[in-house]
């Protein structure tokens, strides 16, 4: 064992080689399957405590190295800091207030990056959201098809209705809807790369006159009952708690009295929204999502209802989420060299970790996505919903 290794960290039985900048390597367990390259001697006395924070961190700035499979990197990863910090105590979440120019911002930040990067990875429409498994043998493709069925096919879309999307991405859902329920599309986004590649794409297909997409804060959302159905597909993630009030205020003015309102996003474990423990939350704050914060179910219902709209319908998606951030992340794998090309190298190290990651939170249960559905009663307390879900699977 070399001397200089925190005490801790020398009894550790993990498929682990640590090579330090010296050369010499370490193995922290038998048959190594993950080599941890130490480039900065400083980090040593940091590996006594490593955080999923400070370890992921130290990688996006190129102070230490990853050698494996990235799946195999993050789950030994999370085993070290798992046996040298165990569950730490819960911090007290720090919600901050939104507004207009720092959601702008920080949407810009992860969602203008490259439309090309994000074209290696997602599926053809760049549906850039939870996919949907019948069967669980889908591929991305077939399944993000899926997901758009089963958002249309819970909203009951109808001919001539008119669709309200919020947070429309690079319009897939849009089109999708227009092209195969006949409806009518107003879709909003912060992010001019995908406004600007969405609004090609709905001319490429003639949509025009059905699909209508604007660069809009949901704050400025017309509140006049014009929308006979509402759909936000992973929008509300950032949001913001403070903000979560007026939010669903803001979708209940836009749809009409009878209307059915479909938000479908991540969840948070905790019932008072703490990011998952050991930093891993903390990373996706600094690096992926700035200023994006995940309310728990409870929370998220409460304020629908509080504004007026009835949760009619709840379902749990996590593990489908997790089968998705698998796909994309063995496509960005698969198709490192190319990614190189198309953004800076920091940038590359963080989507590494967050999409390979996400798919191991994902998987145990660290955050949830949920679609939740709900109606604008009319007057009387009445609605035109079905009596069952029979519907949705015939």
């Amino acid at each position: 064992m070399l001397a200089y290794l925190p005490a801790n960290l020398r009894d550790l039985q993990l498929p682990l080689r640590l090579r330090l900048w010296d050369g010499k390597q370490i193995d922290l367990g038998p048959e190594p399957r993950v080599t941890l390259v130490v480039k900065d001697p400083s980090l040593v006395t940091q590996l006594a405590h490593p955080s999923l924070d400070a370890l992921g961190g130290a990688y996006v700035e190129g102070r230490i190295e990853l050698e494996g499979p990235i799946s195999e990197v993050i789950e030994i990863g999370d085993a070290l800091s798992q046996a040298l910090i165990g569950d730490e105590a819960p911090v007290e979440p720090d919600f901050q207030p939104h507004d207009k120019d720092t959601d702008a911002a920080a949407i810009s930040y992860h969602y203008d990056l490259s439309n090309d990067f994000y074209g290696l990875w997602l599926d053809r429409e760049l549906i850039y959201s939870c996919a949907y498994f019948e069967t669980g043998t889908e591929d991305i493709h077939q399944a993000q098809q899926a997901k758009l069925r089963h958002l249309c096919r819970k909203l009951r879309l109808q001919p001539g209705e008119r669709l309200l999307d919020v947070g429309c991405g690079w319009g897939g859902l849009a089109r999708f809807a227009a092209r195969e329920f006949g409806v009518e599309v107003y879709g909003i986004t912060l992010s001019r790369a995908q406004l600007d590649l969405a609004r090609q794409r709905v001319a490429a297909e003639g949509l025009e006159r059905q699909v209508q997409l604007e660069l809009l804060d949901y704050r400025e959302l017309p509140q006049d009952g014009r929308f006979d159905k509402v759909v936000s597909v992973g929008m509300f993630e950032h949001v913001g708690h403070a903000n979560l009030p007026l939010y669903c205020q803001r979708l209940f003015g836009a749809v009409c009295d009878g209307g059915l309102v479909m938000n479908h996003g991540i969840t948070a474990k905790y019932t008072d929204g703490r990011p998952v423990a050991r930093g891993g939350g903390e990373f996706i704050e600094r690096y992926v999502f700035p200023e994006g914060e995940l309310p728990h179910l409870a929370t998220i219902t409460a304020r629908i209802s509080e504004a007026g709209l009835e949760v009619v319908d709840v379902e749990n998606l996590r593990l489908h989420y997790a089968r998705t951030l698998e796909h994309w992340s063995a496509r960005l794998e698969d198709q490192l060299e190319q990614a190189a090309q198309l953004v800076p190298e920091q940038a590359l190290r963080i989507w590494r970790l967050y999409l390979a990651g996400c798919a191991y939170g994902f998987a145990r249960g660290w955050m949830s996505l949920h679609q939740i559905l709900a109606v604008k009663p009319r007057a009387d307390g009445s609605h035109d919903l079905p009596w069952t879900r029979a519907d949705l699977y015939s």
